[in-house]
């Protein structure tokens, strides 16, 4: 059986360890093989199974791989379209939303993971994320073997990274460096995505109200995917646009390309230091998104989502509310006063996106920054949320923390943190096993437990809506912890709470 799995959103691996040019090719071959079986079921020709999509981030060799990845889905017979650049993950699902001959994408990230990592994403053809269903069948292709029987997936498998890099610095086809007949093989196309894309979102704010706002904003794209993208559509709309951590730079200078601290401190000290309507900040493929106001405080993705919502609700817009299971009780409550429906899922975008697909939702967004407006398309961009705090701030003449201060009066106030416990093979066998299927206090830190909710690890709600939640990591050695509460040293106090239960169950 492969030891090659995805988890949550995809397969992700270190560079030159599990992420490998044979691997890549397996799970290419797979995907391409599971796209091609559902386009023919469709009735798609097996000679001409439709377009697909093939995207990358900025990690090392990114590019490279990601042709090698665009020859493979070709020697299945698919037009494949590869970014010419780098792109967020928003802009390969935008294209493929936007393209009808589309069938998929394939976008090589690994998020926002440390920078030696390197993954594969892959997206349907309406630009969501692949559900379980879909990778579960490319596990099962990629186990049935096969991809070697084809002379030339096991020639293009054969090279080396540096075979691959040199192909692609020359301009020439990977597939001239192996001796197989590829004379059925359709050419990769090499396309700008983002400019079509960058214009779409142009479309989707009040450009006029932000030009004449004079804004100025920090943008830390932590050596991400969105580096120079959101700053130059920013600046081309009148903003004034401080950009930091956005060299071309593989190792991401030490920094985890995650908007959460610490990696976000640098853009919070500078957001202080030149006294910033705003700082935007964005994860390694530039789907999420984190904040922080004109004092160097951090607006964590609970809040940002919150405003977004309102402000789209203010905007006309209406439907459902769909966030996950760690979600905020402060969008429940603005949800309430708007008379919006509320709908809670599993951990994981992709179950939002399921509820996406039956129609019906304004919003959708996850604690980690994941945030997703259906009618613009079915996934997360960080790009279109910070421009519309952008218009928001434009259209009130507030800076951020001038809104979420109004926001917190009217909804009250909450704190938010969370932890990674790292945890031995008996310990997360003793968690997933007892305390996920039983654990159920009366009380915890002096709060009545007024609710259980384990559809993803156990989360115990608590009077005044503060809750603590404990849930395994599906990839790692690892229980995430959870709580809010009113004031940050109840937060701890449930965190501790929390880790007392995982790390000694017996205590």
């Amino acid at each position: 059986m492969s030891e090659i799995h995805f988890g949550t959103d995809g397969w992700r691996a270190i560079i030159g360890e599990d992420f490998t040019v044979p691997n890549l090719v397996k799970v290419v071959d797979a995907a391409a093989r599971t796209f091609k079986a559902a386009a023919v079921e469709a009735g798609a020709s097996l000679e001409n199974p439709g377009v697909l999509y093939v995207g990358h981030d900025c990690r090392q060799d990114a590019h490279a791989y990601a042709a090698l990845a665009a020859e493979v889905a070709a020697e299945h017979g698919f037009q494949v379209k590869l970014t010419r650049d780098y792109c967020p993950t928003p802009t390969l699902c935008w294209s493929v939303a936007h393209d009808d001959a589309a069938v998929g994408g394939i976008m090589l990230t690994s998020s926002h993971n440390p920078a030696e990592y390197l993954g594969v994403k892959l997206r349907m053809a309406d630009g969501g994320a692949s559900p379980a269903e879909f990778t579960d069948i490319v596990e099962a292709v990629m186990d049935e073997g096969g991809a070697m029987d084809d002379p030339a997936i096991a020639a293009l498998a054969a090279l080396s990274i540096d075979e691959v890099r040199r192909a692609v610095s020359a301009d020439e086809p990977i597939t001239s460096l192996v001796d197989v007949e590829t004379a059925e093989t359709k050419p990769v196309e090499v396309v700008d995505l983002m400019t079509p894309y960058l214009a779409a979102l142009r479309e989707l704010v009040d450009v006029e109200a932000i030009r004449n706002a004079g804004l100025h904003v920090v943008v830390d794209p932590l050596y991400g995917a969105g580096r120079d993208y959101l700053a130059t559509l920013l600046r081309d709309m009148g903003v004034d646009v401080t950009e930091i951590n956005n060299a071309c730079d593989p190792t991401f200078d030490g920094l985890h390309p995650e908007p959460i601290p610490p990696w976000v401190d640098r853009g919070l000290a500078k957001a202080a230091e030149v006294k910033a309507d705003a700082l935007f900040i964005n994860d390694g493929d530039a789907d999420r998104i984190g904040a922080g106001d004109a004092k160097g405080n951090f607006v964590n993705p609970h809040r940002i989502i919150t405003l977004v919502t309102k402000h789209m609700a203010n905007r006309g817009a209406t439907g459902r509310v769909v966030s996950t299971v760690t979600a905020s009780a402060l969008l429940e409550r603005l949800c309430r006063n708007l008379g919006l429906e509320f709908v809670s899922t599993p951990v994981g975008f992709k179950w939002i996106y399921g509820e996406m697909e039956k129609g019906g939702v304004m919003i959708g967004g996850e604690e980690s920054g994941g945030i997703g407006l259906p009618g613009h398309v079915k996934e997360r961009d960080g790009l279109l949320m910070a421009l519309l705090l952008t218009e928001m701030m434009a259209q009130s003449g507030k800076d951020l923390g001038t809104l979420v201060a109004e926001m917190l009066d009217e909804l009250g106030t909450l704190e938010f943190a969370r932890r990674g416990l790292t945890v031995t093979d008996g310990q997360m066998e003793t968690f997933r096993t007892e305390t996920i299927p039983h654990a159920k206090p009366f009380d915890i830190s002096g709060r009545a437990v007024t609710g259980v909710d384990r559809r993803d690890g156990v989360k115990l709600m608590l009077e005044g809506d503060a809750w603590v939640m404990m849930r395994p990591s599906g990839t790692e050695p690892l229980v995430r912890i959870y709580a809010e509460a009113e004031t940050t040293d109840e937060v701890n106090r449930l965190l501790d709470w929390a880790e007392q239960v995982v790390l000694t169950p017996e205590a």
